[in-house]
C-alpha cells in the first residue's frame, strides 16, 4: 500500500463502516469524517437518547435533539452533511446475541463504546468474524488507540487479557474533556479511511497513547501473545475459547 504497511483487500466498491456505542471515544467526529469522506454506508447502534451532559463532546447533536434517540439524530446530521451517504441507524442495545448479525455487512468496525463489557465483547466478535476493527478508549485527559486486523497483529485481548475487578469497573466513571474525543475518534476515522484505502501503515501491532495535558503521543510496540484465548489457534491458547458475554454494549 502507498507508505507503506502489510497488503491488505483492495477497496470495496461502497465502503461500509460500523460503529457501536454513541458516548465513548469519539463516534461524532469518527463518523462525521467518515461521511465526509465518502464511505457509502455507515451503521450506528444505540439505544440511549441524547441528554444535555453529551453535548460538550457528541458534536452530532445539538440542544434541539435533546431526549431523541442518538441513532436518529446522527443520522440526520450525517446525511445532512453528505446526502450521498446511506447511515442505517440501529436503536437497540447491542449484545453477544446480535452483535454478528449487526455488523456482517460492513467492512471495518469502530469501537466507540465507553465501558469494558464493550470492549472485550466487540473484539472477541470481530477476531470470530475476522472483521477488522480499530479500538479507542478515553479517560480525563488521556486516549489510546490500536487496530486488530485479521492475520496481521495482536487483538484487544493480546494487551488486555482480561477486564478488571468489578469493583474497578463499579468506580464513579473519569469524565472527559470534549476535545479529547475529538482527537481519538478522528485517529479512529483515519486509521478506517487508510484500511478502506489500502493506504499507509495501520497501528497493527501498536498502542497509540495520547497525554492530552503534556500533549505527548506515544506508540508502544505490542505483540501477539500465543496464548490468547480470543486469536490464539485453538492448540495454542492456555484455555478454552472465550464466549461472548450475555451482557447488552450500549
Amino acid at each position: 500500500p502507498p507508505g507503506g504497511g502489510p497488503p491488505r483487500p483492495p477497496p470495496a466498491a461502497r465502503p461500509a463502516g460500523f460503529s457501536p456505542g454513541g458516548g465513548g471515544a469519539g463516534p461524532s467526529p469518527a463518523a462525521l469524517y467518515l461521511a465526509a469522506a465518502g464511505v457509502g454506508t455507515i451503521g450506528l447502534a444505540d439505544a440511549d437518547a441524547v441528554e444535555l451532559s453529551n453535548l460538550q463532546r457528541q458534536i452530532l447533536h445539538g440542544t434541539p435533539d435533546l431526549g431523541r434517540p442518538k441513532t436518529l439524530s446522527a443520522q440526520e446530521s450525517l446525511q445532512a452533511l453528505n446526502p450521498g451517504v446511506t447511515v442505517t441507524a440501529y436503536q437497540c442495545y447491542v449484545s453477544a446475541d446480535n452483535i454478528a448479525e449487526l455488523m456482517k455487512d460492513y467492512d471495518f468496525v469502530l469501537d466507540c463504546t465507553d465501558n469494558f463489557t464493550s470492549k472485550f465483547l466487540i473484539n472477541d466478535a470481530c477476531v470470530r468474524a475476522g472483521k477488522p476493527f480499530s479500538h479507542a478508549g478515553i479517560s480525563g485527559f488521556d486516549g489510546q488507540l490500536m487496530t486488530y486486523v485479521p492475520g496481521q497483529g495482536p487483538c484487544f485481548r493480546c494487551v488486555f487479557p482480561t477486564p478488571p475487578p468489578e469493583p474497578a469497573q463499579a468506580s464513579q466513571p473519569i469524565g472527559v474533556i470534549g476535545a479529547l474525543p475529538g482527537v481519538i475518534g478522528s485517529l479512529q476515522a483515519l486509521e478506517a479511511i487508510k484500511y478502506i484505502l489500502g493506504a499507509g501503515a495501520l497501528l497493527t501491532g501498536a498502542l497509540l497513547t495520547f497525554d492530552a495535558l503534556q500533549m505527548d503521543f506515544r506508540k508502544i510496540r505490542i505483540a501477539k501473545r500465543e496464548s490468547c484465548p480470543a486469536c490464539a489457534p485453538a492448540p495454542a491458547a492456555s484455555s478454552s475459547p472465550v464466549a461472548l458475554s450475555d451482557q447488552s454494549l450500549v
